[in-house]
């Protein structure tokens, strides 16, 4: 596999950056009572100082040895986020083992993929949802060594964590990795297929999480909370990175149901979340307080700045000083209604193969909401000929394991990485995202229509919960609509929203685009019933796949049809 080769000022860089597992021993002996990791269990946290962590990593590193896991073997990772979480990455580091960590909630066939593409050596399990999946895989590879967290949700394996921790001595082994070296293999969400594993090396991790961290400016007193599925690279980067590079503390929820709570217990100074999420709590605080009496609130000087504090202290974000959003497209009218409630979300963009390291909109700019950002220090934007963007930098990772025609295919000659998103940058450089260049569909009539800015601006003009534009090989494009389900829903009265809707939006578009219908969806789409990916993007294939025929045969003398 050649791929590009980095320059003489990017050795240097590299070579002086202090890596993860370095950087977790420093604290230790630096600051070794500080509370590091806070898990909250009962409604209490248990604390985990920088010392305790350095520890039980490499207590863990001990005992995977005893098991007869070799430096160099890959070992896998499925849990929801939690403290062992963090402890496990680090050990795997500190046992110069790579990590394969797998989304908690994937299904048989992706987990069974990434352990056994990867050729993993062991398999770390912790807090699921739901444990059918994993035990329906284990039962075809007996003999893997298991090891189980200790909570209720974890399926029971060979060994427990805990246990195997409390009886190994830690590791007087001191591993000194090379920027180069491979120290994790991280698999894409798989929107269209089966999950590619991104290769990802230690130096440019550690770059990217030391380039957020200088860009945002971490202060003395920070708080990160961790809840993204740490499986996936803005959370591995963003949240774990930066927290282990600057040795800043993390706290876990408890779960699902006691999330608002956890974050009030918390107060987290720096809160990423995705599209999906803002929206629900959008929809919590609507439910309490309507859209009609907050705009009057708002509109009253003195009450306006009560009201504000009192809806950021009711998500636990009255403390936070930096608000995120990435992971999947959102709606700049989401944004703009926070940024009137007096939260200021900036917008990221990258991928799992950029470290989720490329453009943000911090400083926070008004003016630039609709964008995901500049360019963070260190990136290179540029738009190709065909209106793809190309990415270059330090932190970029090193190709598909086993799959040099996909590594090949990522870079040019120069060093640019081609993304598959499409888009343009302003004259002050800010990145505008139109979609992604497979997700740009071709009509029965021949002409290209790209759904992703259409659904944008359908959210700005509707209350629909999830949305999908399809209409490959149709006579156009219709629209897949997943209705909130507020109290005493009435059917009627969200269809004549529908249409007023659409033919405000029909006015906006060409011709070829004009949505030809919509299709109220019965069951909502969720990462349970395959259409919705691990970080909640929507998987288009299947709904084109699904709805095709559906399309392709509708009626002329009707725009809204509820599926039955």
């Amino acid at each position: 596999m050649t791929l590009p080769l980095p320059t003489d000022r990017l050795r240097d860089t590299l070579m002086t950056q202090p890596l993860p597992n370095e950087m977790i021993l420093k604290w230790a002996e630096e600051r070794p009572d500080e509370v590091f990791l806070r898990q909250i269990i009962d409604r209490k946290f248990v604390d985990y100082t920088f010392a305790e962590v350095a520890d039980k990593a490499l207590s863990l590193v001990s005992a995977l040895r005893s098991m007869g896991i070799q430096p160099g073997d890959r070992v896998a990772l499925m849990s929801k986020n939690c403290a062992e979480w963090f402890i496990t990455d680090l050990a795997l580091m500190l046992g110069s083992y790579i990590s394969v960590p797998i989304f908690p909630t994937a299904g048989a066939e992706t987990v069974n993929h990434c352990i056994t593409h990867s050729e993993s050596k062991a398999l770390l399990i912790g807090k699921l949802d739901d444990d059918k999946a994993i035990s329906s895989v284990l039962a075809d590879h007996p003999d893997l060594p298991t090891i189980s967290f200790s909570y209720p949700s974890a399926p029971k394996c060979k060994f427990e964590f805990d246990t195997l921790v409390a009886d190994s001595k830690p590791s007087e082994e001191r591993p000194e990795h090379k920027p180069e070296d491979l120290m994790s293999i991280v698999y894409t969400s798989g929107t269209s297929g089966l999950p590619k594993g991104a290769m990802l090396t230690y130096g440019a991790f550690a770059w990217s999480a030391q380039r957020i961290l200088d860009h945002i400016g971490m202060k003395e007193g920070e708080r990160l909370f961790s809840y993204l599925p740490l499986a996936h690279i803005t959370e591995r980067v963003y949240i774990f990175g930066s927290s282990v590079m600057a040795g800043i503390q993390v706290a876990f929820p408890e779960s699902l149901d006691t999330f608002i709570e956890d974050m009030k217990m918390h107060r987290p100074t720096l809160f990423i979340s995705v599209p999906r999420l803002w929206t629900l709590f959008q929809q919590r605080i609507l439910e309490k307080l309507p859209q009609a009496r907050l705009n009057i609130l708002l509109k009253i000087p003195f009450i306006s700045g009560v009201i504000k504090r009192k809806l950021a202290d009711g998500l636990g974000l009255d403390k936070a000083r930096v608000l995120g959003c990435g992971s999947a497209p959102v709606s700049p009218a989401l944004l703009r209604w926070y940024e009137n409630i007096g939260l200021n979300i900036t917008e990221a963009w990258g991928m799992t193969e950029s470290f989720a390291y490329s453009t943000i909109n911090h400083p926070f700019r008004s003016d630039k909401i609709g964008t995901v950002g500049n360019a963070g220090p260190g990136i290179e934007i540029k738009i190709a000929a065909d209106e793809e963007i190309l990415v270059r930098g330090e932190g970029m990772f090193s190709g598909y394991y086993k799959n040099e025609e996909a590594s090949k295919a990522s870079f040019d000659k120069d060093g640019w990485l081609h993304t598959g998103d499409i888009g343009f940058i302003d004259d002050e450089g800010y990145l505008s995202i139109q979609g992604r260049k497979n997700d740009t569909f071709k009509t029965a009539k021949g002409k290209f229509v790209a759904p992703v800015p259409i659904e944008k601006r359908l959210f700005e003009l509707s209350n629909i919960e999830m949305m999908c534009v399809v209409g490959s090989g149709m006579p156009g494009p219709i629209l897949l609509a997943v209705p909130h389900e507020f109290p005493d829903f009435d059917h009627a009265r969200y269809e004549r929203k529908a249409h007023q809707v659409i033919e405000t939006i029909n006015k906006e578009l060409e011709s070829h685009a004009k949505i030809k219908g919509v299709l109220m969806i019965k069951e909502p789409w969720s990462i349970e019933n395959g259409i919705l990916t691990p970080t909640l993007k929507i998987k288009r294939h299947l709904l084109e796949k699904k709805y095709h025929d559906v399309g392709a045969n509708w009626p002329k003398d009707k725009l809204v049809q509820w599926e039955e």
